[in-house]
């Protein structure tokens, strides 16, 4: 929750005691949470949400739970892609700091390359400008086939995301900077959703309404697999 770009309310949801995500049971609460610390729905003016790309469950039951929540209170919503959010967060650790410490020599910070862990040894990623512009729209790929595609660049991104840090050593190998595992900057916040949600309905554009999940969920899979096999 945030207004006028500060934050008024931002929680992280971790998994349970058996590792499994817990959103299904407690998104709902820690959206009243959020709102009553903005001073109930009445102080609300828009709600965001992350399009993906992600867990399909988890992307499935985020766009559900904002798109009933703005039927019931009326209110606009917004969707943003969740690597845009990061890449956000990467082009503002760059502006802070003027820039990267870039591991190529005489190389310079590009921007912003966001990279989010799609599990199956792949990687969801995209890549920002210094200024927010998105240079190479979302796609999945391999951590080789990204860190070979990075490395060609003219000059070397800043890399962050959970992706960033499972495959450190793949991007690190083909000169691409990486901070520390524990740096905040690898996680999605609900801050860059926020503000990235408000300049779309300030007219900066923002993306449709529609999940950004990049390949088919694992159900899907499996039935072609097993109808596959039966076939032969």
């Amino acid at each position: 929750m945030t207004r006028g770009g500060e934050v008024i309310h931002e929680e992280l949801i971790g998994p349970g005691g058996d590792g499994k995500p817990r959103h299904s049971t407690t998104l709902l609460s820690e959206v009243e949470r959020a709102v009553a610390a903005a001073g109930g729905w009445e102080a609300v003016g828009l709600i965001a949400v992350g399009l993906g790309p992600g867990s399909f469950v988890g992307i499935r039951i985020g766009l559900a739970t904002a798109r009933g929540l703005a039927a019931s209170t009326g209110l606009p919503l917004a969707g943003v892609c969740t690597l845009g959010a990061l890449g956000r967060a990467i082009s503002e650790r760059i502006t802070r700091s003027g820039a990267s410490s870039p591991p190529r020599a005489g190389a310079r910070t590009i921007g912003s390359l966001a990279v989010l862990d799609a599990r199956r040894g792949e990687v969801f990623a995209a890549l920002y400008s210094p200024a927010g512009e998105r240079l190479w729209e979302p796609f999945l790929a391999a951590p080789a086939e990204l860190a070979e595609r990075a490395a060609a660049l003219l000059e070397s991104p800043l890399a962050a995301g959970s992706g960033a840090v499972r495959f450190r050593d793949e991007l690190a190998s083909r000169g691409i900077d990486v901070p520390d595992d524990s740096d905040p900057l690898h996680r999605v916040a609900a801050r860059h959703l926020c503000a990235l949600a408000e300049a779309a309905g300030d007219g900066g554009g923002g993306e449709r309404l529609d999940p950004i999940y990049l390949r088919p969920p694992d159900a899907q899979r499996w039935r072609e697999r097993h109808d596959s096999q039966r076939a032969g």
